[in-house]
């Protein structure tokens, strides 16, 4: 028996090929996965101590929206830190933000239907879309990787159903301004189609940037749906944390997706999820005061690699999309920095990219000392290669 030939043209996740390349070659630096280097707050365990020994709760199935204590304190987070006011929206927890994604593309769209993605786009959005039946459009981005607002609009169509954000972006760390996010949000209410605006990343900002919530928008509510997620700014990507916040008129049907596909997020995980928000987004920024210093580091680093070598503006996340001027395939020029070199990044092809070869270099897994290791190793590697 043959499996769907939806499912065989979907792309093959790329991170456990890399995995097992890394595996191969014992030693190898990985400047590749998107996880931060620090665990959840102490808090974080505490709780769920506690909930093993007396929460009877844990044992059972949940509310599809997600327990009370977290519902709250998501809440009371988006309102105060996002500026957003719920009057016309609602919260549903959710097993990470790409669960929260796939929920939102089968509520939405049918099969055929056209979502747009900003390229390169994040994979697994890609790969949500064509696993659902519909096409993902890609659209260009300029040479720093923001949003070209025309092609946004050339590509929509009678078809389009969503147009997709990632701000701060993985894989290319762009960050994009409130005025560029405000006409995303207007074109999508006059073509009418929603919004989808992944903030996973929202509080990885530098240089003096800020981050900015399509959905605070006086009349965004009805059209716009905002996904989130502990795993990056809490060091809970193993916990599967993550919500979302969409308009009151999807909520039967994004329940409908939910209860299908897991009911509700492990309880266990919920109560981990609320300890982590009573901690608070202040505690985030504290241990992600270091990167600073790292992120400051790998791009003197790349700079100092010039000839062969384009690095674009990166203002967030752990990220930079590096260009680089070789005939070669990018997934070939990564097998070989593993091999050769000790070191691992990630292809830009697997992200859509259309500019020719490119690598994306994560700084946020490791501590500094280890990624000035992985940096020495990947410029040696392309020196060689390029």
């Amino acid at each position: 028996m043959k499996s769907a030939k939806r499912i065989e043209s979907v792309q093959s996740p790329v991170i456990p090929l890399i995995g097992q390349w890394i595996a191969e070659h014992p030693g190898t630096i990985s400047l590749g996965q998107g996880v931060v280097h620090y665990p959840p707050p102490p808090a974080v365990r505490r709780a769920v101590a506690e909930a093993l020994i007396d929460e009877p709760r844990i044992d059972r199935y949940g509310s599809v929206r997600g327990i009370e204590e977290l519902l709250e304190r998501i809440q009371t987070k988006v309102r105060c830190e996002n500026q957003l006011s719920l009057e016309e929206q609602t919260v549903l927890c959710t097993a990470g933000s790409n669960m929260g994604f796939l929920n939102a593309v089968l509520a939405i769209a049918d099969v055929g239907d056209e979502i747009i993605l900003p390229c390169p786009y994040y994979f697994n959005h890609q790969m949500a879309i064509e696993l659902a039946g519909c096409k993902a459009v890609s659209v260009p981005t300029d040479a720093d990787y923001q949003l070209d607002l025309s092609a946004i609009q050339t590509a929509m169509s009678p078809r389009t159903r969503a147009v997709v954000t990632v701000s701060p972006n993985n894989p290319t760390g762009a960050v994009y301004s409130q005025a560029a996010l405000t006409r995303v949000n207007q074109l999508c209410q006059r073509h009418p189609c929603y919004h989808i605006s992944d903030e996973a990343y929202e509080v990885f900002t530098f240089n003096g940037t800020s981050h900015f919530s399509p959905a605070s928008l006086a009349e965004s509510a009805g059209h716009t749906i905002s996904l989130f997620s502990l795993s990056k700014a809490y060091g809970m990507a193993g916990w599967r944390c993550g919500y979302m916040i969409l308009p009151k008129h999807l909520e039967a049907d994004m329940k409908k997706v939910q209860d299908t596909n897991l009911i509700c997020p492990p309880i266990i995980c919920q109560v981990a999820a609320a300890a982590a928000l009573e901690v608070g987004s202040g505690w985030c920024r504290e241990q992600i005061q270091p990167f600073r210093a790292v992120r400051e580091h790998v791009l003197d680093e790349l700079t100092d690699l010039s000839a062969g070598c384009r690095v674009p503006r990166s203002d967030g996340a752990f990220y930079v999309l590096l260009q680089l001027d070789t005939q070669l395939a990018d997934i070939e020029l990564v097998h070989t920095l593993i091999r050769d070199f000790g070191v691992a990044v990630l292809p830009s092809s697997t992200f859509g990219n259309p500019q020719g070869c490119g690598v994306r270099i994560s700084y946020g897994s490791l501590q500094a000392a280890t990624v000035q290791a992985g940096m020495e190793r990947l410029k040696r590697g392309l020196r060689s290669l390029l």
